[in-house]
């Protein structure tokens, strides 16, 4: 059967074929809307990095832990071997010693009043995972029953603790933000069986004595949502209101003794990519930031358009003029631009039929660097091949 022709939005907008079959396709220029004063890249931009490839983990079971991502860096893996990235969290001014914590069954066992542990590697924004077990043998109630912690850096604590048909104060609740947010949920399995927490952190930020990003933590317990991008308000702590004040760039991730014997396994961490704050691309950027990364973005356009001639060279200084202005390359496409225009004026028949889709593609370069305004309206070289499409009556229909 015949297909009906596809909308001039879908067409693709390669610019030879030759190069459209160089690499795969992931996207196309002059298509979504253009790079602004806070985002260095186009709408569906073509140039925009492709994400890394990550081979994915395996979910833990009740009776099994799961295997991490990739690219995760294992905390303990059940074994004695990973006791050597932990040490006890001494006092200010002692040093470090081995932990007294043990390896049993394959769980990370906390040993009552022997101290909180903490990992000798120090880290920043993560995706965290941690699955502990409170004990099966159920003792007290409230605060006093299978009580522990995960302290961020050392600093923002998601709690740890049996509330398994066990009433707390809500923001001492398991899965809680201490001292700050209750979870949404109460998603704990029976004393004994493994809990999963998934958490993403991000720290707060604080220059010059201003709150520039509060941080937050999102948490998961066994794939329910406790806690949403809740902001940190600081690091939390017993019976005090939390205030917003600097954390370092790292800190290392503490576990802590409160006198039971909490159990943890499967503990890895992914680091994630620095926010739009600090410089990085995770959010909206700064105005200094985007123009940056929009600078360096059209300088890697014009020396790949240096290896290039004709047409695809005009088209790759053009979209270049998208990320940064600049009279030299804005000169050179007038000029490119007029050329072609002028040689697709001396064709006729077959040979300017043949030149049908390499003229369209850039008719909407041309529109896309006006309605942008890259280039002056009314520009030239899109009047003269308006003038060429509409006698040629390759015009797609406007939906």
């Amino acid at each position: 059967m015949k297909l009906p022709p596809l909308p001039a939005t879908l067409l693709p907008f390669a610019l030879l074929a030759t190069t459209a079959l160089a690499a795969p396709s992931t996207g196309s220029p002059f298509y979504g809307d253009a790079p602004d004063a806070t985002h260095p890249w186009a709408v569906h931009d073509q140039n925009r990095p492709q994400p890394k490839r990550v081979e994915p983990g395996t979910y833990s079971t009740v009776a099994q832990p799961g295997k991490p991502p990739s690219d995760a860096i294992v905390l303990f893996d059940g074994t004695t071997n990973t006791l050597d990235k932990w040490e006890s969290d001494p006092k200010p001014g002692e040093a470090a010693t081995p932990t007294k914590w043990i390896v049993k069954d394959g769980a990370l066992e906390c040993v009552p009043k022997s101290g909180y542990i903490r990992t000798k590697e120090q880290f920043a924004d993560c995706q965290l995972h941690v699955e502990w077990a409170a004990p099966a043998n159920v003792q007290g109630d409230s605060q006093g029953r299978g009580n522990s912690g995960i302290f961020l850096m050392g600093l923002a604590e998601v709690q740890v603790l049996d509330n398994y048909n066990n009433p707390t104060y809500a923001d001492g609740f398991a899965g809680s933000v201490y001292g700050i947010n209750p979870p949404f949920a109460n998603a704990l399995r029976a004393p004994g069986e493994f809990q999963v927490y998934d958490i993403v952190f991000r720290r707060p930020i604080v220059k010059d004595g201003k709150v520039i990003d509060p941080g937050h933590l999102t948490v998961l317990c066994n794939g329910v949502l406790l806690q949403d991008a809740t902001p940190l308000e600081g690091p939390g702590g017993h019976m005090k209101r939390s205030i917003p004040v600097a954390f370092p760039e790292k800190g290392p991730l503490k576990l802590q003794d409160h006198g039971n014997p909490v159990r943890f396994r499967n503990i890895w961490y992914r680091p994630l990519p620095p926010r739009a704050v600090e410089g990085g691309t995770d959010g909206v950027l700064t105005a200094e930031a985007t123009t940056a990364k929009r600078k360096a973005i059209a300088a890697e356009l014009r020396a790949d358009a240096a290896k290039r001639s004709g047409t695809a060279q005009m088209l790759r200084l053009a979209e270049s003029l998208t990320y940064e202005k600049d009279s030299a390359t804005a000169t050179k496409v007038d000029s490119l631009a007029a050329a072609y225009v002028a040689g697709l004026k001396a064709l006729t028949g077959v040979p300017l039929e043949a030149k049908k889709g390499e003229a369209l593609s850039v008719q909407r370069a041309f529109a896309y660097l006006t309605k942008f305004e890259v280039v002056a309206a009314p520009y030239a070289p899109k009047t003269a091949l308006d003038a060429v499409v509409k006698a040629q009556g390759w015009d797609l229909p406007k939906k």
